[in-house]
């Protein structure tokens, strides 16, 4: 065929701003790890993670030297677990029937952008799907959308505490939406004289709230919660504050990932990270806010759409170029604008076809749960 991947390089950037895009909140929320180019697919990127430390004592002038102050460190592993590819095919004969019309490039262009997308969106829905089943608590009331109420800004203030009481870092934090809580700040929420802006009123521009810079996601969407009922609280000597893995009897029904839970005497919203099996099921760091007493009744919450708030190190995604090898075709990479996510672009040439193919590696992991609260809808 007459045109190769390098051609179809200016074209390809073009199309990025031609073809429609959903909105990726989460993408541009979370850490990056480019160390990962050097991963094969499956295996691991691993991340330490550094104990709190509890050794802390009064200082007594002596001439003993100090003893040692071992800490374990431990690390969570986040692998490259998905290679993705997302193919299209042009016969010789096609492309020159299009080449007297509207030209075989300016069609190719906006497949690559159509698969750029598709890859995109499917790295969204994932950072999404862990960080909503990653998270150490949540705010707010299920079924009822966030910043409902004119003049409110509580919604935001109060995931802000959740972070805060978690110890995340206060710079450098998102809250990604759905756009059905943007429509509300958008039309409820506009008010100059409170906003400090006309920029939301005249433009739709949302300004930082709470110290979160708000985005938005076409990837947020409802979340059906287990059927769990009627379950309680099983340990005789109940559970201390930092407990996370919760032993439940009696009860019948699931307890899923990204449920949220809350236990008699205690309003916290605790997220389920591991669902209900063998008799118990597990919250997320920090664990309990408060003592646990044996028999408490735990009360899944219901139906909601979780809207997420996060500090950038919270969650990670790894990303890299697939690896090819001295395979029969040509192959280039382009970097998108929108996301700063770079793909490969393949053309394998057969016998009066060719087949394009647009690439990319990744996985993923919520590194820090304390750093990660929901904001329910």
């Amino acid at each position: 065929m007459a045109n190769t991947v390098t051609n179809l390089i200016p074209d390809a950037y073009v199309a990025l701003d031609v073809v429609s895009r959903e909105l990726t909140g989460m993408v541009n929320s979370v850490a990056r790890d480019s160390s990962a180019d050097a991963v094969a697919l499956n295996q691991t990127v691993r991340s330490f993670i550094t104990p709190a430390n509890s050794a802390g004592g009064d200082f007594t002038p002596s001439m003993t030297l100090p003893s040692a102050s071992d800490q374990t460190i431990s690390n969570k592993a986040i692998t490259i677990s998905k290679s993705k590819y997302y193919p299209f095919s042009w016969t010789a004969e096609e492309e020159y029937a299009m080449d007297k019309g509207p030209g075989a490039l300016n069609i190719k262009q906006d497949q690559i952008a159509q698969a750029i997308r598709a890859a995109v969106n499917a790295m969204e829905t994932d950072l999404w799907t862990a960080a909503y089943q990653g998270a150490s608590r949540a705010y707010g009331t299920a079924g009822t959308t966030p910043f409902g109420t004119a003049g409110d800004y509580s919604d935001a203030a109060q995931v802000r505490k959740i972070l805060d009481d978690n110890g995340a870092p206060p710079t450098d934090r998102s809250l990604v939406i759905n756009t059905t809580a943007g429509a509300n700040i958008r039309g409820k929420q506009a008010q100059v004289q409170m906003y400090g802006s006309d920029s939301l009123l005249r433009q739709g521009v949302i300004l930082d709230q709470a110290g979160f810079a708000v985005k938005e996601s076409a990837a947020i969407s409802a979340v059906t919660k287990g059927t769990g009922a009627s379950y309680l609280v099983n340990n005789s000597g109940g559970y201390a504050i930092g407990a996370t893995t919760i032993a439940a009897d009696t009860g019948s029904g699931t307890i899923l990932a990204g449920d949220t839970v809350t236990f008699a005497s205690d309003t916290n919203k605790y997220v389920v990270t591991t669902a209900l099996s063998g008799g118990s099921f597990v919250i997320a760091e920090p664990g309990l806010r408060k003592a646990l007493a044996d028999n408490a009744a735990i009360t899944v919450g219901n139906d909601n759409t979780p809207n997420v708030a996060l500090s950038r190190n919270a969650v990670l995604l790894a990303t890299r170029l697939p690896i090819m090898g001295n395979d029969a075709g040509d192959h280039e990479v382009i970097t998108d604008d929108r996301t700063g996510l770079s793909f490969m672009i393949s053309n394998y040439k057969g016998v009066g076809m060719g087949v394009y193919w647009v690439q990319v590696c990744y996985g993923y992991k919520v590194l820090k749960p304390e750093h990660v609260a929901l904001l329910l809808g």
